[in-house]
């Protein structure tokens, strides 16, 4: 399968990041994949500052964001990313243990593209991140090119 553009995956459990890598390596698109451990990670991944100053230019195909994360939490960074109007049209898919009606609401308020609840189950996890990797890294057409935006 070929890949153009990176999937940020935005994951602070380190076993969930394995798996999370583990299934779209079977699917052979985990060499595209940026693994941020926090919201203010995927922000300067996005903003290409901090450690991410020198990486290449555009947008990324889809922006997976864990809910409950450390420095900022996935809802102040989907706010962030659907406010900027250079990142406003990167599909953003909450990837989250969280069932709360009030992150679903909040979350599609803020304009996430998809909420999906992360399963319990080893192999029901794997298989959910295969699927959306392959869908939003691979068959869904991503919005143009932008160039990195700097505050």
């Amino acid at each position: 399968m070929t890949l153009a553009k990176p999937i940020v995956l935005a994951e602070d459990n380190p076993r969930d990041a394995e798996l999370a890598l583990a299934a779209m390596e079977e699917e052979q698109i985990s060499d595209k994949v940026v693994l941020c451990q926090d919201g203010a990670e995927v922000l300067d991944y996005l903003y290409c500052r901090g450690q991410f100053k020198t990486r290449l230019k555009g947008n990324p195909a889809v922006v997976f964001l864990d809910l409950k994360m450390p420095k900022v939490n996935g809802l102040e960074v989907l706010r962030t990313i659907k406010a900027d109007t250079n990142l406003r049209a990167i599909p953003v898919v909450m990837l989250t243990s969280s069932r709360e009606e009030r992150d679903l609401a909040e979350s599609y308020t803020l304009g996430a593209n998809a909420y999906v609840v992360k399963p319990v189950e080893f192999e029901q996890f794997v298989s959910a991140v295969k699927e959306l990797g392959v869908f939003w890294g691979v068959i869904n057409e991503p919005p143009p090119e932008r160039a990195c935006s700097h505050q």
